[in-house]
């Protein structure tokens, strides 16, 4: 696996970890997967999946928050939450496209 590909495996574990409520730094965090086609695509649908759950709770909350069933700070944070999220998978999105067509202008 490539550093970049690395770094970016590494990245998206610890965001799971943080968005399952895992401390920074912890020793499980650290570990890269080993090489490997379905590794990495089972790591970025998880990260799909996770970002998916955040944006549902936010707008469950959000839901709640206008029916005052809610506390504020709680909705709050779950939006601010679900905006952060997007942004980062709007963000490596744009890098894979840009990977792409880093490598469609390769010679062969």
């Amino acid at each position: 696996m490539s550093n970049a590909a690395a770094g970016f495996a590494s990245a998206v574990k610890a965001y799971s970890n943080v968005a399952n409520g895992q401390a920074f730094g912890s020793r499980e965090q650290q570990k890269t997967p080993s090489a490997g086609g379905d590794q990495f695509a089972s790591l970025v649908r998880n990260a799909i999946d996770e970002a998916i759950k955040i944006g549902e709770k936010s707008e469950r909350l959000s839901i709640q928050g206008v029916n005052d069933k809610a506390d504020l700070n709680q909705v709050v944070t779950a939006v601010a939450e679900a905006e952060v999220t997007l942004q980062t998978v709007v963000a490596v999105r744009d890098k894979v496209i840009d990977a792409y067509k880093e490598i469609l202008r390769m010679p062969i």
